[in-house]
């Protein structure tokens, strides 16, 4: 018989411990995990920031954007009031530039109108040089002609002649002159404009680079970085048929000059003031030639030329220039040699005044 072998069980369980850990050695475990927790924080924070960069540069570039172009509607606004002001007189306005830089663009634009003052006579002025102009009369009625500019009025006479006559002057054309062209019995016979005007440029530094904004003579370009000029508003002329049929042509140029520098910072108050409106043809016109050329840009110009020519493109594709009424090319179809008003035998009237501001600290 085999003996039954009984199994003795230990009822008391054998602890195993671990090796205790000492208070040092316990103090950088937790240190080291605090940093891994942090560095883990920081690098979520910088991924965040990473992804949402973009974004906050283009949440900036667009409050500077508006800022720009808030200050170009306020100049407007004050340099219109202040242009309409007596000689002398005007406003002071306060801006914030605190992100944008105001400077001058000077004698940026040039603006040439001419028109005969009676039916009976077609005559034109040339341009020879800086002291030099070429008169052309078609019927020989041409005897005198007088020169206004800043420098002062100068006049001189002349035999009637179907030739250009060539007169010799002292008058400047650097900024403005107005010539006017008189028969035998002191007549007018016709007038002729030039005025070169300057503006203001605003820039703003964007993220990929300058914005600016540029007010001249009333109209409004604008250039994003790395875009080319852009036309927003247009110079201040205007065409209306009166109620007795005649066609009137309105041409306001507004010449705005900085004195000194305006600088930047959180509160810039400007003074602008008046230099005097001026007057310079008013009544009846035959004949009309005008030209503008803006030398900010060379993409200014065309886009003037080709606002000022839409009706007339419109209705030459149409066939209809026969009842047409508004501008149209002088001579080329570009409007390279200027314009002028198709009135359709209609009595056309002119007037063209001057707003000229000072801006200044």
């Amino acid at each position: 018989m085999i003996p039954k072998v009984v199994l003795s069980v230990n009822a008391h369980h054998t602890a195993v411990l671990r090796p205790s850990l000492r208070r040092d050695q316990r103090a950088v475990s937790e240190v080291l995990g605090v940093v891994m927790m942090l560095a883990m924080v920081v690098t979520i924070m910088g991924g965040v920031w990473i992804f949402l960069s973009p974004y906050i540069s283009d949440f900036e570039d667009n409050t500077n954007w508006n800022s720009a172009n808030g200050i170009a509607d306020r100049f407007e606004d004050r340099i219109d009031v202040a242009g309409s002001a007596p000689e002398g007189t005007g406003i002071r306005h306060t801006l914030a530039l605190k992100s944008t830089m105001v400077q001058p663009v000077i004698k940026v634009e040039t603006w040439t109108i001419a028109a005969d003052l009676t039916p009976d006579e077609r005559i034109s002025v040339r341009n020879i040089n800086n002291s030099a102009i070429g008169i052309t009369a078609i019927n020989e009625t041409a005897r005198s002609v007088t020169i206004e500019s800043p420098m002062g009025v100068e006049s001189h006479e002349f035999s009637g002649s179907f030739n250009e006559v060539v007169i010799d002057h002292q008058s400047s054309q650097d900024h403005w002159m107005t010539v006017t062209v008189f028969d035998a019995d002191e007549r007018a016979l016709h007038t002729s404009v030039s005025y070169i005007v300057s503006g203001i440029q605003i820039s703003t530094s964007l993220g990929l680079g300058e914005h600016e904004i540029a007010l001249v003579n009333d109209a409004r370009a604008e250039r994003f970085p790395n875009e080319p000029w852009k036309v927003s508003q247009f110079p201040n002329i205007e065409l209306d048929t009166l109620v007795t049929g005649e066609l009137r042509l309105s041409i306001v140029l507004t010449d705005v000059t900085i004195n000194g520098t305006i600088g930047s910072g959180e509160k810039i108050g400007m003074n602008m003031v008046s230099l005097g409106p001026m007057t310079l043809f008013t009544g009846n016109a035959y004949h009309l030639r005008f030209t503008v050329e803006n030398a900010l840009n060379d993409v200014i110009t065309p886009q003037y030329h080709d606002k000022m020519l839409e009706d007339h493109t419109l209705n030459r594709a149409s066939g209809t220039l026969d009842t047409f009424t508004g501008y149209a090319p002088y001579l080329r179809a570009s409007g390279a040699d200027g314009f002028t008003v198709e009135s359709q035998e209609n009595q056309l009237i002119l007037e063209v005044d001057v707003k000229r501001v000072e801006v200044s600290r």
